[in-house]
């Protein structure tokens, strides 16, 4: 069996910059949500190329969402990986042998 060992710190903080990272693109999409909501409330008086931008936006978001969740779950995974192999449990650690 392979020795692991890892920098428990540095992996806490890169954890930390993934849920970071996953709050920040969770109010993006949010943003991305209400900016396409008022080009289609625009689009309604005449401005159509607004309605274009909306769809764009509209293809953006799940994108978005989608790094978001996957930033989340990386968080996850890192501070599991600390986690079993601070308390000797080697199976959450093998997944980043």
């Amino acid at each position: 069996m392979a020795d692991v060992s890892m920098d428990y710190g540095m992996v806490e903080k890169m954890a930390n910059v993934h849920g970071t990272s996953a709050d920040v693109l969770k109010m993006v999409a949010k943003a991305l949500e209400i900016a396409s909501a008022i080009l289609k409330a625009t689009a309604m008086f005449g401005m159509v190329g607004n309605l274009a931008l909306a769809r764009y936006l509209d293809n953006i978001k799940p994108k978005v969402e989608k790094l978001s969740a996957t930033n989340a779950e990386l968080k996850q995974d890192l501070i599991g990986a600390v986690k079993s192999l601070r308390d000797g449990d080697y199976s959450g650690s093998q997944r980043f042998v």
